[in-house]
């Protein structure tokens, strides 16, 4: 029977799930599985966790030289097996062999478990640590093995480069594991705060879901209800005496492939003030659309910036940030530096409500509304669940554009034609009234005059400042499938009715 998961481990299910099923699945030869995903989001204690359950050999790299390194791994080794004398190797060649050694086959026994964290440390002063690896799992591909190894590492750049291209371990792992940030139903279990949906909406805004902000960074230091939010904000995230007041600028600069950190900044900058196609962010910093690729890959591949198709324009898109702290402190943070630094959080906090409105929250309840719409919301439709995502819809007779924040669009196939099975908008400081069902009627009109089917798209207002009476009464006629989305919806304190 496999080992359940830690009870101290929270959620993480499915990740526990895929990691425990590559240790234990019974084949007689070895293993490789990369486990990546940016700094705090908990890896380390999950495979910690994972390590003490089955058993086996953990070793964490700290940056340091190559001969540092190899040491280390050495004494862990030898602790590891028990030996009364320190190891000493006197290559990287020598240690991974002999880390495969330790893996023959013994009848009756289980597999071994080997995790290396950090692993991007070790590569960067041994290039051919990737290389030794693959010959090692090579070999133990045809001969009999237990050895089950996870690489893991925090530069996302660096670990995805792992099984790309040409690279030595392409087509030699049989796991691939990103560990995300929790989801913000899961970030609000996590903070403690599912009695206010409001704060918590406020909460994942800024902090997003890392698990590692709650506790190593502010100590549990949690605002107890919607009215603390200002005050908690002002002491821990805008003061200068908070560890998470400099996170934003420590999580670019920590990310191996990011060199001049000032244009990776502007460019997130750019993102953060609505600047989100190409062409937009490099007019907002000066530069031509061609000499932004590089930085808009750097930061794709750190998992920091998002590109999201336009699921109704071929070959349209635009630039969403990832990771909610960066774009709180690209929108709010940095324009005001010089006077967070001097201590007047409260001060900027109070001018910056209008900025947080736009830049901050509008964006993130987007975000939220599709995620709730891959999820918990896929009962809402009575079609299949189809892509999800956001676009335009252009109204030549009006000349004007819709703006779609959340719609599901089915592919066509065959003779079928594609089909749109909803379309949402998502306000977050709004009220919305009829005018907004109308906007969106008016693209579904719009999009079956294309020759999209139409017949079972749902209508969906999603608000987290509610709705007026007016909508209320036409989404309880059932008539044209209106579907109303509040915050109680989204945390699920309440499930609306599907649409007829």
């Amino acid at each position: 029977m496999r080992p359940g998961k830690p009870s101290h481990v929270f959620d993480r299910g499915a990740e526990w799930e895929g990691l425990s099923a590559f240790v234990d699945r019974p084949l007689p030869y070895a293993k490789l599985g990369i486990v990546s995903g940016r700094r705090r989001m908990g890896k380390t204690y999950l495979l910690r966790a994972l390590v003490e359950r089955h058993g086996g050999f953990y070793f964490g790299a700290t940056a340091g030289t190559e001969a540092e390194s190899l040491r280390q791994f050495a004494a862990a080794l030898a602790d590891h097996v028990g030996s009364p004398v320190p190891f000493s190797f006197a290559t990287w060649d020598d240690a991974i062999s002999y880390l495969f050694g330790l893996a023959a086959p013994r009848h009756g026994e289980a597999p071994l478990l080997v995790v290396i964290d950090e692993f991007p440390y070790l590569a960067k002063t041994a290039p051919e640590l990737p290389s030794l690896i693959q010959r090692e799992i090579d070999r133990f591909q045809v001969e009999e093995s237990r050895m089950r190894l996870l690489l893991c590492g925090s530069a996302m750049s660096v670990m995805g480069g792992l099984l790309a291209s040409t690279a030595p371990l392409r087509g030699r792992a049989q796991l691939e594991l990103v560990v995300r940030p929790f989801g913000y139903r899961a970030a609000a279990e996590f903070w403690g705060v599912t009695d206010s949906p409001a704060l918590a909406a406020r909460l994942h805004a800024v902090v997003g879901g890392t698990p590692a902000y709650r506790r190593q960074f502010l100590a549990d230091d949690v605002p107890g209800s919607l009215e603390e939010f200002d005050d908690w904000l002002c002491r821990t995230v805008l003061s200068p005496f908070s560890p998470l007041f400099r996170e934003a600028r420590y999580l670019l600069a920590e990310e191996a492939d990011i060199r001049d950190t000032a244009l990776y900044h502007s460019v997130l900058a750019a993102v953060a003030q609505g600047n989100t196609t190409r062409g937009g962010i490099a007019g907002y910093i000066g530069r031509k659309s061609v000499d932004i690729s590089h930085p808009l890959n750097v930061l794709e591949d750190s998992h920091l910036l998002v590109r999201e198709a336009d699921i109704f324009r071929a070959g349209k898109s635009q630039y969403r940030i990832t990771e909610p702290l960066i774009n709180f402190y690209a929108a709010v943070m940095r324009p005001s530096w010089a006077r967070l630094e001097a201590g007047q959080a409260s001060d900027v906090w109070a001018q910056s409500a209008e900025r947080f409105a736009a830049q901050v929250a509008g964006p993130h309840f987007e975000a939220m509304c599709r995620e709730y719409v891959l999820g918990p919301g896929r009962s809402l439709l009575s079609s299949a669940l189809g892509q999800v995502g956001g676009g335009v819809v252009t109204d030549q007779a009006a000349r004007r554009q819709i703006q779609v924040d959340v719609a599901v669009v089915e592919p066509g196939s065959g003779g079928k034609k594609q089909a749109v099975h909803m379309l949402g908008e998502a306000k977050w400081g709004t009220a919305m009234g009829m005018s907004h069902l109308e906007r969106l009627t008016r693209a579904r009109e719009l999009l079956a005059g294309r020759g999209m089917d139409t017949t079972q798209c749902a209508l969906a207002c999603f608000s987290a400042a509610g709705f007026s009476d007016a909508l209320r009464a036409e989404a309880a006629r059932g008539d044209d499938g209106v579907l109303l989305v509040g915050f109680d919806e989204l945390y699920g304190w309440a499930v609306p009715p599907p649409p007829r």
